[in-house]
């Protein structure tokens, strides 16, 4: 009998609603057999654009808050509902719900503690019969939905593809809200999507009627898709038979490749193609602005083909035979290989890869753009290989310095891009992508102070695997990409502080424990390592995760803390002598041993996204820049340490300056702030060290090893005549036989503290570099070509 027996017939109900009055306190369930959270990224992205979009259509600063009624309304979609067991069960539309849901918890937490915040936490979970629970109530969500609602960052491994969609798709909200609503604007929207946005709720009181209702909005079966109806127009204007066999031909073969690539992949061909090569115009982002050419291939490209014919060359059957066969055929294949490309790391395509680990959408347009039916294969390779390279840098340049690389937000700047690389040849495009990344106000040096926050996870772990790899593949280690980035295999890689988060470990160091977690998560205390090694070391002091990254055999990156990566390792030696990076081991971790580290991080970044990249003749090092504006205030050290960092970089840069016109051993390196810098060769240090009043010149022997530094040092000592002779002079020598390492070295008068001193300083101390160089590098070759 059923449930509803003894009730009276109830009447399929819809009315629409807004979104505050269909999840304020609401509860939903979803039975199991459709329990599945389906959507990808295409999808969030057209919401989050959609919604985003509409409201910034009417918003404008000046208004107040009360105006937002005034706005326009968005129609989201039907859901269809079944009431049973004193539930309400969606039948369809569990999907833009779902999404819904994540979408409020991501404003959620991004309103913080704002004054001005737009309570919206009883429209994602609520509380019954002293039970709380999600409002969209699935059991085995509960996990993931908490997680991201107190703003951690989920364990989806070994989860349901809906638990592992869940927390993909926040990331991807969070990537392309655009930051114009994220600032002032935000309350305004969420209070515009609260009560401007609408879904029409049809409710059935049995099963039966709502899957009735389900069936006869989604039978589809006669339905045309936009490439069909394309298609109908094409072959309406060819009249020849053969002709017509030929193009439907080559259509329905090239539309079965791109959708085995992905359901919606020859759509999103024809808005890519269409973009890249013919659009002229894109919608002006101001209230009231009409839709342009953009937009239109975005919404009805089938159209926009028929009412642009004449500027496609439409104009006579030969046109149209011309557009399917040489137009649509070349580059319906060059779109597949650069999508196939986005998924599997290509040999010379890499960086598309790279491109779509992050996120990014717009790069298919964009390479498309320069290439022409008559191009042989190796030159569009090359084109597409230039424009991948440069997406790659541009876009690591803007994540570092805090800039959002969100559809919304870069499609103007992309799009006028796209039409500036039109059939452009190699060589031109090569010359113009390096000119814009020659100009781009963006670099890695120009913002010292990168660092995690909750909504640029996914970019920092990206950058953390890319510097990882880097440094691996360049000394000769195996490393694979995709594993440092899986979230899927057994053992995944996870961000790791080298500060464990113990806030009295470094009370002394910072006022406030928001002080000190806004330092432990610089970019420079962070690691990837796999979960286990992660997990275990927890709140390990720095000297047991230092010896755990040794004896585990993390990347060389992790392990480069400790000592023993030194030793015995020559490609890595020789990766430091070649590039001049400034790896050294630290027996100790503090603040200024993570301000070195974010030195070193930013140095690997200018390798890993080297511009000259770019360059037809072959990349070369990088041209390092000055790192300014990164002093310790931040870390509650006092405006004092910052002058002083301040003239030492200064110092340092106009003491490189000098000595690159003397010689190469210190050409690769760049000023810093600290108080030395130095070149290894010959597996030994050659440094400068200066204080407020004096500059030395000095050998630093500090292999991993106490034994073989003291047998050195003992070995260069009994030739100290011959030695001082060739030198030209005494020197200092320093065994030091309480620490590890020793020196020997020369100094003159004048340091950093006057700036008088400077030019006097720094030729005698160059001058001192050059002879000591001389007269020590000849017997440190020597002595260790003798030893065991």
């Amino acid at each position: 009998m059923s449930n509803y027996a003894n009730e009276p017939v109830k009447a399929i109900d819809g009315r629409a609603r807004t979104v505050r009055e269909m999840l304020d306190k609401a509860k939903y369930a979803i039975d199991f057999y459709q329990r599945e959270y389906a959507w990808q990224e295409r999808q969030v992205r057209e919401l989050v654009d959609d919604l985003t979009g509409k409201f910034l259509d009417h918003y404008e600063p000046g208004h107040a808050r009360h105006e937002v009624e005034r706005y326009g309304h968005y129609f989201l979609g039907s859901v269809v509902l079944s009431h049973k067991r004193s539930l309400r069960f969606v039948v369809d539309g569990q999907q833009r719900l779902t999404t819904l849901t994540l979408l409020l918890i991501y404003l959620h937490n991004l309103q913080a503690e704002r004054p001005d915040r737009v309570e919206v936490r009883d429209l994602i979970y609520s509380e019954r019969y002293g039970r709380k629970s999600f409002n969209i109530d699935v059991p085995d969500r509960t996990g993931v939905m908490q997680d991201l609602l107190e703003g951690k960052t989920p364990e989806v491994n070994g989860e349901t593809e809906s638990v592992r969609n869940l927390a993909a798709r926040y990331a991807d909200i969070v990537d392309h809200i655009p930051q114009e609503i994220a600032d002032a604007a935000l309350p305004f929207f969420i209070d515009w999507l609260l009560d401007n946005v609408h879904l029409v709720a049809i409710e059935a009181y049995s099963d039966e009627d709502a899957y009735t209702i389900f069936e006869t909005m989604n039978d589809r079966g006669l339905s045309l898709s936009l490439p069909d109806m394309l298609k109908g127009y094409m072959l309406a204007n060819i009249t020849h038979e053969d002709d017509q066999r030929a193009v439907n031909a080559i259509w329905k073969a090239q539309m079965l490749r791109l959708r085995e690539i992905g359901a919606e992949d020859d759509v999103d061909f024809f808005k890519d193609w269409l973009r890249a090569r013919h659009a002229q115009t894109i919608r002006p982002g101001r209230k009231g602005a009409e839709n342009k050419d953009f937009e239109r291939i975005g919404s009805e490209f089938h159209r926009w083909v028929r009412d642009q014919k004449d500027q496609l060359g439409l104009v006579d059957e030969d046109g149209f035979t011309r557009f399917v066969k040489r137009d649509l055929q070349f580059y319906a294949k060059r779109y597949g290989e650069i999508r196939r490309a986005a998924v599997t790391l290509t040999p010379g395509w890499e960086a598309i890869r790279y491109n779509a680990d992050r996120g990014f959408t717009l790069q298919s347009q964009t390479m498309l753009a320069p290439l022409t039916p008559v191009d042989p294969a190796d030159v569009s390779r090359r084109k597409v290989a230039l424009i991948a390279d440069f997406l790659d840098i541009w876009l690591a340049r803007r994540i570092w310095n805090f800039r959002t690389i969100s559809y919304s937000s870069v499609k103007y700047t992309l799009f006028q891009l796209t039409k500036e690389l039109r059939d452009r040849d190699a060589a031109t495009l090569s010359e113009y992508l390096r000119s814009q990344l020659d100009e781009q106000p963006e670099s890695f040096a120009g913002a010292p102070r990168f660092r995690m926050h909750m909504q640029n996870y996914r970019q920092v772990r990206h950058i953390l695997a890319r510097l990882t790899h880097w440094v691996d593949t360049q000394c000769g280690v195996a490393s694979h990409f995709e594993d440092l980035i899986s979230e899927g295999r057994a053992r995944p890689f996870e961000i790791e502080h080298i500060w464990a988060d113990q806030y009295e470990r470094f009370a002394d160091r910072f006022t406030h424990p928001s002080d000190f977690e806004t330092e432990r998560n610089r970019i420079g205390g962070l690691l990837l390592l796999q979960r286990g090694i992660n997990q275990s070391l927890n709140d390990a002091t720095y000297e047991d995760k230092r010896d755990a990254y040794a004896a585990h055999g993390a990347n060389l990156l992790a392990r480069s803390l400790h000592p023993q990566a030194y030793r015995n390792n020559p490609a890595f030696l020789g990766l430091i002598d070649r590039t001049g990076l400034p790896f050294r081991a630290y027996d100790a971790f503090g603040t200024e041993e993570q301000l070195e580290r974010q030195e070193l991080y930013i140095r690997i970044a200018e390798w890993v996204w080297n511009p000259s990249r770019l360059d037809l003749d072959g990349e070369k090092p990088p041209v390092h820049e000055p790192i300014v504006g990164q002093d310790d205030d931040e870390c509650g050290n006092g405006t004092e340490h910052g002058a002083r960092h301040v003239l030492r970089l200064a110092f340092w840069t106009r003491l490189l300056d000098h000595a690159k016109t003397r010689g190469d051993l210190h050409a690769s390196i760049s000023p810093s702030r600290y108080n030395w810098i130095g070149q290894c060769r010959e597996g030994m240090w050659w440094n400068y060290t200066v204080v407020q009043d004096e500059t030395r010149a000095e050998l630093y022997i500090d292999s991993p090893e106490p034994s073989l530094n003291k047998a050195l040092y003992d070995a260069l000592l009994s030739h100290k005549a011959d030695i001082e002779n060739a030198f030209g002079g005494p020197l200092l020598w320093q065994r030091l036989d309480d620490k590890r390492a020793c020196r020997i070295s020369t100094s003159v008068r004048g340091g950093w503290v006057d700036e008088s001193t400077w030019p006097q300083a720094i030729e005698q101390a160059v001058d001192g570099m050059e002879r000591l160089y001389s007269a020590l590098a000849p017997l440190v070759r020597d002595v260790q070509g003798r030893s065991p």
